[in-house]
Formats: structure tokens, sequence, C-alpha cells
């Protein structure tokens, strides 16, 4: 039995490509999907967890290293808050910290994992030299007037393989090589991603030309035969037998016609008109037997209808074919358009975080002026309208968290203008008080923003609140818009309101900010702060996380060390968050005095 071509089966190919070319489109992007989760999990899982463990580590080195110098040249027993925060470190933090990146190192390298242990090792023995040297021979204030023991109690050599610069170099050489690897994965993530695009636009543009083929393809072996039998079939329907046959072929369509031209066989003297119009001849002419001839002018008008379905026909075909070639034209260009313009716009915005990350103050500087403090900064967007302030003048120290108008670009732009008014205002001017700071800062936001009393750029400005600390005589000063201060003592919250008019223009009488002084004792606790944490969606109602809330939360972390604190807001926020989008730019800074 010979093999048949058949209708069905021509539709079924047709079907069946369309169906293998789209389940190579699924396939290859589940595949490059799978293996890009793979990758991401690689790097959110185990490189970013051990990078900030080994910075982390880095920082306790640093911390050991500063509390045995004090140790080494401080001979004062009063003052032994360094010589407990170094046992604890020994015996308590390194090993905590040991195991955690023990854990994280189960899936180095071995040259890693190889270099992890030279560096425990290195600590370890620069522990015990801490423990034997220094901590063992000047464990009295007797000792330190001791030439000979003095003389033994020594701090390692800078150039010695257990000096913490030594430590330093393999520590900081791991990290490096830790984030060179999260960066070479990302880059082969981001290439399987960019195959994958290419793949799918080569694969679309297949379809394209294979619908367009397979279009034609039936057309001629389906479409064309079909109309051939209906022109022969009506012919014969109004008595005319046409010339014209079908051409044979293994389908059902050549069934009929095979059929069909038997039958014609058997009219051989149909008229001559009839032959021609059923052969297609659309220009041949005829005139009817008779004004009678109803057969012949239905002819007549039958090959006319003919002739102008046609022609009508192949115009719309013709007509579509360009209408869709230009719509996919102008689509492609509009896409290739809106890509290069995000990508336009996201760069200047990376560009504008890195400006605005540039005037915050660095986390050396918190520490040399504020201590015992944090801050927890987690803007809403890729730029924040939050920021931070700390500078120093004379026996003061300033701290401030402001909360401009907006948040994303509008509020980065005015942070950037917040931040040049007021150190423009602490070096050039006299007002050393926070009052005083903020009538110049406002004066000064009016005066950029040309802003006036009308009401019209009311909204342009922002709040905050300004601390000035004099730590020789514990005495605060503050100042505020809108935003308060809390002071917890002895567990008790105590809240300081502010002024309710904000730093800008604004409808109203126009009055100075309050200026407050406050006589802190040891142990208070101080927490300045934006709205952003305390209008958070979330939790199982998706309700605002509310003021009373927080401020409860303030005052059940007070009794802990800063990095405790700011570990408790950060872990609280995001649980209560949850699925949520974040609202707002969130700001809260802690100062323990």
């Amino acid at each position: 039995m010979s093999f048949r071509f058949t209708i069905g089966r021509r539709i079924g190919l047709g079907f069946a490509i369309f169906i293998l070319l789209t389940m190579v489109a699924f396939f290859a992007t589940v595949m490059t999907i799978t293996d890009s989760k793979k990758r991401t999990e690689t790097v959110v899982g185990q490189v970013t967890p051990s990078v900030a463990e080994l910075k982390e580590l880095n920082l306790l080195l640093q911390r050991s290293h500063t509390d045995i110098s004090k140790w080494f040249y401080n001979s004062s027993f009063n003052d032994i808050e360094f010589r407990e925060e170094i046992r604890s470190i020994i015996n308590s933090e390194y090993p905590k910290k040991k195991a955690i990146l023990n854990e994280f190192a189960k899936l180095w390298t071995n040259d890693e994992k190889e270099q992890l242990k030279v560096i425990f090792n290195r600590i370890e023995t620069l522990f015990k030299v801490y423990e034997s040297e220094i901590m063992g021979q000047l464990s009295t204030a007797e000792a330190y007037d001791d030439p000979n023991i003095k003389f033994m109690a020594r701090l390692p050599y800078d150039d010695s393989e257990i000096s913490i610069r030594t430590i330093y170099r393999n520590l900081n050489s791991l990290i490096l090589h830790k984030q060179k690897f999260a960066e070479e994965v990302k880059e082969e993530m981001f290439n399987s991603l960019d195959f994958l695009k290419n793949f799918v636009e080569l694969l679309g543009f297949a379809l394209v030309i294979g619908g367009i083929v397979i279009g034609i393809l039936t057309t001629r072996s389906i479409t064309k035969p079909i109309q051939v039998l209906k022109k022969m079939l009506l012919s014969m329907g109004l008595g005319i037998l046409p010339t014209e046959r079908v051409s044979a072929s293994r389908d059902e369509i050549g069934e009929m016609g095979n059929a069909l031209n038997d039958l014609i066989r058997s009219m051989q003297h149909t008229t001559d008109f009839a032959k021609q119009t059923g052969a297609g001849n659309f220009e041949a002419s005829y005139t009817p037997l008779s004004k009678d001839d109803s057969l012949g002018q239905a002819l007549l008008k039958m090959r006319d209808d003919l002739a102008e379905n046609e022609r009508v026909l192949e115009q719309k075909v013709i007509e579509r074919t360009e209408e869709v070639v230009r719509q996919k034209s102008e689509i492609e260009s509009k896409n290739e358009e809106l890509e290069i313009l995000y990508k336009q716009v996201t760069d200047s915005i990376h560009y504008a975080k890195r400006i605005q990350d540039a005037i915050l103050p660095s986390n050396s500087t918190v520490k040399k002026l504020l201590p015992d403090s944090f801050i927890l900064f987690k803007p809403k967007d890729i730029v924040s309208g939050d920021f931070y302030w700390i500078e120093k003048k004379d026996k003061l120290v300033y701290f401030a968290a402001v909360d401009c108008t907006g948040h994303g670009v509008p509020g980065a732009f005015m942070s950037l203008v917040g931040y040049n008014i007021l150190k423009d205002i602490l070096n050039n001017t006299n007002a050393t008080r926070p009052a005083d700071i903020l009538d110049a800062l406002r004066e000064g936001i009016v005066s950029t923003l040309k802003a006036d009393d009308s009401g019209k750029q009311a909204k342009d400005g922002m709040d905050m609140t300004l601390c000035a600390i004099n730590y020789e005589t514990l005495e605060l000063q503050y100042a505020a818009a809108f935003n308060p201060m809390c002071l917890i003592r002895n567990g008790e919250l105590i809240l300081y309101q502010a002024n309710k008019f904000p730093i800008g223009s604004f409808i109203g009488e126009k009055t100075n900010f309050d200026n407050h002084t406050i006589q802190l004792l040891k142990g208070d606790q101080i927490f300045i702060f934006s709205d952003g944490y305390a209008d958070q969606f979330g939790g199982p109602n998706g309700k605002k996380f509310m003021v009373g809330n927080f401020r409860k939360l303030l005052a059940q972390i007070a009794q802990l060390d800063s990095g405790s604190q700011k570990d408790k807001l950060d872990q609280t926020l995001l649980s209560w968050q949850g699925g949520q989008e974040q609202v707002d730019d969130v700001l809260v800074i802690g100062v323990k005095v």
C-alpha cells in the first residue's frame, strides 16, 4: 500500500512543527531559569552570607586589637570595659563566629577551606599571645609598675605571621576571592539570560516565517484546488461543462478531481464559452444565444464576479501582509526605544544613589562622634528622601534624622538641598543651638526653592529632629519639626514633642523653633526617627504598624546594646512587612549615653 500525503496529515504536520518549536522554547526557558535559580541560590544562600560573616570577623579582630592595645597601655583598673570586652571576644564572640563560618565553609572549595583554616589558626595563636603575654602579665595595676613584667609583656610584631596586619591581609584576600566568585556566578547567569532572550527572538522570527510558509503551502495545496473544484461544480450545476481539469494528487482532493474529470469526459459538446470560462479565461467574449438564454447570462455574470473577486482577494492579501509587516516593524522599534530609555533612567538613578551615599556620614565617623549608637536606614527606592546628618562643632556633637517631602528621586533631590544648607550653616554661621540651625535651615530651604506663603509650594520641605550633645557635661539640646524625640530612662519612655510646622514654606503665622535643653544621666537612651517605620503596612490584617507599637518597641529594646537594638528593629519590621511592599523610607537613630 503506497503512502498518501493526505490533507489531515498536512495539517497535522503543520501543528506538529509549531508544537515542537513551542516545546523547544519552553524547555530552553525552563532550563535557563532553573540554572539561573541555582546560581542565584548559590550567591544569596552561600556566597553573600559568607562575605558578610567574614567582614564581621574582620570587625571583631579590629575590636580585639583596639582592646588589647588599651590593656597594654592603660594601667588604670577603674576602666574595665575594654578588659571585659576582649575576654568576651576571645571566649564567646570569636568561637560563635568561627562556628558560623565553618558551617558556610562546607560548600567552599578546598583552597578556600584551607585559607580559612590558616586564618583561624593565626587568630587563635594571636589570642593566646594576648592572654599569655599581655592579659596574663599585666593582670594587676602593680604589674604595670614592675619593669621586668612590663618588659615581658609585648604586642606581636607587625611583620610576624600572627600580627593583626598579616591576618587582615589574609582575611581581606579571602573576602575578595569570595566576592569575585559571586561576580563570576552573576555574570554567567546574565549570559544565560541573554542567550535565552536571543533564542526566543530567533524562535519568534522562525514561527512568523514558518506560519507564512505553511499558509502559502496550504493555499497552494488545499485552497486553490478546492476553488477549482467549486468553479467546475457551479458550472455543471448551470448546465455548463468546464474544460479545466483538477491536477491529480495523492489526497482526498485528488480523488474528487479524478471523479469529476471522468464526469466531464462525458460532456464534450458544451459551448465554447463555458469551456473558456471553466478554464479561467475571464477575457473571453461571449454572446448569449438569445435574450432568454438564462444560462448564458448567468455565465457572463459569473465570469465578471469571479474576475472581480479574485482581484479583490489578491488586493486584500497584499494589503494585510503589508500591514502585518509594518506593525511588526513599529513594535520592534518601540521596544528598542523603551529598552534604551529604561536603561538610561535606571543608570541615572543608580548614579544619583552614589552621590547621595557620598554625603552620608561614614561608619567610622558615626562611631567616632557617637561611640555607642546605631543607624537603621532602609530606603524605599534606589535613592531615598530620608537622610541622617552627623557633625561636630567645638564640644557639641550634632545628629539629626531628616524626612524630606516624598521619596525616590524627588526626595533624594530634596535631601541634597537640605544636606548642603545644613553644612553651610554649621561651617559659615555662628548658629550653634539646634533651634537656631532649624530657623536658618528653613530660611535656606524657602530661598533655595523660591517658595512663598501662598501655599502653592507648601509641601516642599522636610520634617526633622536635630540634637546636640555635650559628652563632657551630658547636656542635650534639641529642636524638632513635626518628628518628636524619645528618651528612655530607667525603662520609662519620655516623649519630647516637636513644633507643628515643617522646615520650609507653610501657611500660617511664622514663628521660630523652640530650643529644649535636657540634662542627661548615664545610661539614658535617645531615639530620633522618621515616620516610615510606624507607617509600614503588614501584619495579619495588612494594617499600619502604628506609632504606639513603635514606641513600645523602643522601650523594650532600650536595655540592649546598639547592635542588638538595630537588629531587633530590622527583624521586627521585616516580620511585620511580610510580603507587603515598603511604603516609605525608614530611618531610626539610637544613641546611648
